[in-house]
């Protein structure tokens, strides 16, 4: 059940019979006061009963799971969570991993956490032997198909600056020379040799699984590239082969 709480040409609230200076104010009360859907122009008795208009209007973007309206059908789509879009990319070695993008299927290999043993220097070395026509890698940033993607730190109590463990590389301190290490491990401070080949793009990326989720979200429209597609499904459909 809803019913109009506004006076037509009148700042008015009808149901707390209150009268505001001007609309911004009249608004933000039945916004905070209300269970009110501003475009509608309509108030309901309680919040199941917005609720239900949301969900059962072709006005508005209503996603149930997380009772979430959002403002257009595309920022609806973009959502990325396992509430708005299924888990159907699995792991290429059968781990029982299975997730909602390829992006995330890759960030899972490079993290380490297979139970495949893969790792991030694994998948580069692979990914760069692979992509001969450099459609996805920049050769710019690869001296004789190497780069300082091959290239491991290692800190040692060396590091100790008297207040904490400190990078050589970023002078940044931290408190434990496992997180110092744990940094030093990461993309960090790794070339960005990954690269985007849309119009007016080529942003850059140290870790493949980045470039991945940004072909994934369209923002510069790479993916309507035939050669991209093709080289993303032969690089990512091939990964099993890694530890052959």
């Amino acid at each position: 059940m809803w019913f109009s709480a506004t006076v037509p040409n009148h700042h008015y609230c009808q149901r707390c019979n209150i009268l505001f200076h001007d609309a911004t104010d009249l608004e933000n009360h039945m916004n905070s006061r209300h269970h009110y859907c501003s475009p509608c122009n309509k108030v309901f008795v309680n919040e199941y009963g917005l609720h239900e208009h949301y969900r059962q209007s072709p006005r508005h973007f209503w996603c149930v799971p997380c009772k979430r309206l959002f403002s257009s059908a595309s920022n609806y789509n973009s959502m990325n969570s396992a509430t708005h879009r299924p888990k159907d990319v699995t792991c290429p070695f059968k781990c029982g991993g299975a997730f909602v993008s390829r992006s995330a299927m890759v960030l899972h290999l490079e993290s380490g956490s297979c139970s495949s043993g893969v790792t991030r220097q694994m998948i580069d070395r692979y990914i760069r032997q692979k992509d001969t026509n450099n459609i996805i890698t920049d050769p710019s940033r690869m001296i004789g198909g190497s780069s300082q993607q091959d290239v491991t730190y290692i800190a040692s109590e060396r590091s100790w600056n008297g207040h904490g463990y400190q990078c050589c590389l970023c002078q940044h301190e931290f408190r434990s020379l496992r997180a110092l290490n744990s940094h030093l491990a990461s993309p960090k401070h790794q070339d960005k040799v990954y690269i985007c080949r849309g119009p007016n793009c080529n942003l850059r990326f140290s870790v493949v699984s980045a470039l991945v989720q940004h072909i994934e979200s369209e923002k510069c429209g790479v993916l309507r590239f035939k050669s991209v597609q093709s080289a993303m499904d032969s690089m990512l459909g091939s990964m099993a082969r890694l530890t052959m």
